[in-house]
């Protein structure tokens, strides 16, 4: 079975791979249209139109059955005398979208697109403009460093990934920074939120208009399997264990041991987006004496997936209801936020009025989108505001 799809995805390359050199000369687009970044070649399909539908173009004269799978949704392509298969999209909300070829069966990244790892696999991804969205592109301001450095893990036994955005001037100077601790949703990993999620353009534009303070970001791979077999998961306190122990055991020490941080809670804050911000809410929430700054992006924990229903805040954090004032003492910032077409939305919505009618100081948003990205890169682009003030 293995060597048949080995086989098949050779095939799928040598049937798509005239499709990169033929884009090579001028074509003739639609009026309106225009090319995303996510595009290997400016002068390519995919093409963004007036409406934000997407038309997809593929070279696949050998191929008998092609489709587009675009955020789940699958469009059949058409083809063409000369093997060119094309299709529209139905027009799509702004922002990063994961999609994939299928091509006689077999999914595959499209060769036209940059890949991200996404959906637990690369995947292509298609980027659709949205206005007033500059904060999220290059500037012409200081620009930090982003780098990735290797950890030797406890927990797992093994040398593992970390990216940290250190800001403009940390190199020649000797200031102390505060340290934000972000993680990536499932499916993903420590690349996400550097790549996909736009970290360092958003980082350098805030801290160059002075709407947040300079600040190390940490990015992790929160995929962890212990020693012991074990893999981490679930959104309850003991599914955090093992993610937890990486955290504070192994990432925050070598973090504070190889860069000019802030070692105090003060200046400490974790967030993540779905699953990393089930994450951040227990680890960040339960451990006041490691972070007093916490971030929850679109999590599901409170409901809208499968699994999740019936949260009692108080058994998972227990004195947020019932100590309120010793838990608000405790953090100077709690936020949480939601896309406002997410199926978790009503659910954030509704647990963040229980907590405020209990008391407690919570910061709660949403903004246009579903589970995806642009939703997620407007949540720490606010929350980075917030912190270290």
């Amino acid at each position: 079975m293995k060597k048949s799809r080995i086989i098949s995805s050779t095939l799928i390359c040598l049937m798509l791979s005239a499709q990169t050199f033929g884009q090579r000369v001028t074509m003739n687009f639609p009026e309106g249209s225009y090319s995303p970044v996510t595009n290997i070649n400016r002068n390519s399909y995919p093409r963004i139109l007036e409406d934000n539908s997407v038309m997809f173009r593929v070279n696949a004269p050998q191929a008998n059955n092609v489709q587009i799978d675009l955020c789940g949704v699958k469009y059949d392509m058409q083809k063409s005398e000369n093997g060119q298969w094309s299709v529209t999209t139905q027009p799509q909300v702004p922002g990063f979208h994961y999609y994939s070829l299928i091509v006689d069966g077999v999914s595959t990244a499209d060769p036209a697109s940059q890949t991200f790892y996404g959906c637990s696999r690369w995947s292509s991804a298609i980027e659709v403009q949205e206005d007033n969205m500059e904060y999220i592109e290059v500037q012409d301001v200081p620009h930090g460093e982003v780098r990735t450095v290797h950890y030797f893990s406890k927990v797992e036994e093994a040398w593992r990934p970390l990216m940290i955005y250190t800001p403009a001037g940390y190199e020649d100077g000797k200031t102390e920074y505060p340290v934000v601790y972000i993680q990536h949703g499932g499916g993903e990993d420590h690349r996400g939120w550097m790549e996909q999620g736009r970290t360092a353009q958003i980082m350098d534009n805030l801290i160059a208009a002075g709407k947040a303070v300079p600040m190390i970001i940490v990015s992790s791979n929160s995929n962890v399997q212990s020693r012991n077999g074990g893999m981490g998961g679930g959104y309850s306190w003991q599914g955090m264990q093992t993610f937890r122990s990486e955290m504070i055991d192994n990432i925050i020490p070598f973090v504070e041991q190889n860069y000019r941080v802030k070692k105090d809670r003060k200046h400490r804050a974790m967030c993540g987006l779905s699953m990393g911000g089930g994450q951040s809410f227990y680890i960040g929430l339960r451990d006041p004496e490691v972070f007093s700054n916490v971030g929850v992006f679109s999590t599901g924990m409170f409901g809208g997936i499968s699994g999740a229903a019936n949260f009692d805040l108080e058994k998972e954090v227990p004195g947020m209801l019932t100590d309120t004032k010793t838990f608000n003492k405790q953090f100077d910032v709690f936020f949480i936020t939601c896309g406002e077409q997410d199926p978790r939305i009503e659910y954030n919505k509704n647990i963040v009025k229980k907590m405020q009618d209990g008391g407690v100081e919570v910061k709660f948003n949403s903004y246009p989108g579903d589970h995806e990205w642009q939703v997620w890169r407007k949540s720490l682009h606010e929350f980075a505001q917030y912190l270290f003030k």
